[in-house]
């Protein structure tokens, strides 16, 4: 059986729309290629945009679809707006939502229908409850290929901690004349969002940024990681 081709799709924050066009795309290349596949959500899927319930609810019933099947996998790594919102939720003595309400959290509890401080209510505990069970990381040893919603820490890598993988913008992780002299990072791929420059996905020989600005107006982005062959995007309109 050939290795998997990978799908990983930037920061999506609440563009529900977006995602559902960028599924289908996928799924359709999917059939087209015939062969064992692995789609990577890598983060952000809560905050700023019009619907985020929508997202999750989109991205569980994916899990679900392909639960148990031996050609397609979706994985979703936990991004720092999960992190925040689970924060928030975890916080009762800040009725509000605190910092994640300015960072775009009101935006997500209206999505679930609330508006004031009892907006804890109207999640629904199988939302949190996924969240909670997101993993801040995806390493392929193998292929050398890292998905992270931020990026890593080029000194430690692979003991990082999750604010690491969450949060970091350190040129660090971004100059590549940077790292280190280290075994664990030679041939190392970091696919990775969080931090939109523009409209278009950034390529460099050692990361991939597909972030690109989808709740800001730009498209939603995946790219297609394909044994023995270029990277390929895939985008909404």
């Amino acid at each position: 059986m050939p290795p998997p081709i990978y799908f990983a799709i930037g920061d999506v924050h609440g563009e529900a729309t977006k995602l559902r066009q960028l599924h289908g795309a996928i799924l359709d290349r999917i059939a087209f290629e015939g062969q064992p596949a692995k789609i990577v959500h890598l983060g952000d899927y809560v905050d700023r945009g019009p619907d985020s319930r929508s997202v999750i609810d989109q991205i569980m019933a994916l899990e679900q679809r392909f639960d148990g099947n031996r050609s397609v996998d979706v994985i979703s790594l936990m991004g720092n707006h999960e992190q925040m919102m689970l924060d928030a939720y975890d916080a009762p003595h800040a009725a509000d939502g605190g910092m994640w309400w300015e960072q775009g959290g009101a935006a997500t509890t209206n999505s679930y229908g609330s508006t004031d401080t009892n907006w804890r209510a109207a999640v629904p505990k199988e939302h949190i409850s996924w969240m909670r069970r997101l993993p801040g990381l995806l390493h392929d040893t193998e292929r050398k290929l890292v998905f992270v919603h931020a990026g890593i820490e080029p000194a430690t890598f692979p003991q990082d901690d999750q604010r690491t993988y969450l949060w970091t913008r350190s040129e660090r992780f971004f100059q590549q004349w940077q790292w280190p002299d280290r075994d664990e990072l030679k041939g190392l791929m970091v696919v990775h969002g969080h931090t939109p420059k523009s409209f278009d996905p950034e390529i460099y020989p050692h990361r991939i940024n597909v972030d690109t600005g989808a709740v800001f107006g730009g498209p939603l982005t995946a790219v297609m990681l394909k044994e023995g062959a270029r990277p390929q995007f895939l985008r909404t309109n």
